[in-house]
């Protein structure tokens, strides 16, 4: 980890309302996974953004609305944010991810396959496409192919395949973001 975890007695000014929004957006929507330290210190992606509050609340404030505002289906999130995360190799978020995925019911073939950056075999409608667009916007190396738009569009209506490209851009900063600052996956016991 590049940049200390920070107890909640050290935060600034600055930092004590982001810090307080983000626990509380945490702990309605991302709790299938470890984010709060003991001592209350953010982990994961957080804490990098909390070094930064300007930033930093602008990082979050469009990762509530991807998160608490979503309209696409969740299994098809989830494909999204894996293929990411594998994309880039981001671990704490393929920890986190694989955790949300495995609380929905996501098989372990599927997490297997997905984290290890292969298409699933059995993936239907919504998960295929979802998969299709994460896939072609990370590796296609330029525009997102028209076919491609085009079934996203017809699949989930305009708005939601704005969001699931906004999705992939989102998760792109997030895993930069774990990377660039080597944030750890928690240990389990």
């Amino acid at each position: 980890m590049r940049v200390a975890l920070i107890e909640p007695a050290a935060l600034t000014a600055e930092q004590k309302p982001l810090y307080e929004d983000m626990k509380k957006g945490i702990s309605s929507n991302f709790n299938a996974f470890e984010v709060v330290r003991e001592d209350g210190a953010l982990m994961g992606p957080w804490n990098p953004w909390l070094h930064e509050p300007k930033i930093g609340k602008a990082i979050w404030d469009l990762t509530k609305a991807m998160s608490m505002e979503a309209t696409l289906p969740d299994n098809a999130r989830q494909i999204a944010i894996l293929v990411t995360g594998a994309h880039f190799n981001a671990a704490y978020e393929i920890y986190a991810h694989v955790a949300v995925a495995e609380k929905e019911g996501m098989s372990d073939e599927r997490l297997s396959t997905l984290v290890a950056g292969v298409k699933p075999t059995g993936l239907a409608g919504e998960e295929e496409v979802a998969y299709d667009v994460a896939w072609a916007l990370l590796n296609g190396g330029g525009i997102l192919p028209r076919p491609t738009y085009d079934l996203a569009v017809k699949t989930f209506g305009q708005h939601g395949a704005n969001e699931l490209i906004y999705l992939v851009g989102l998760y792109c900063l997030v895993s930069v973001t774990l990377n660039g600052f080597n944030v750890p996956v928690p240990e389990k016991e």
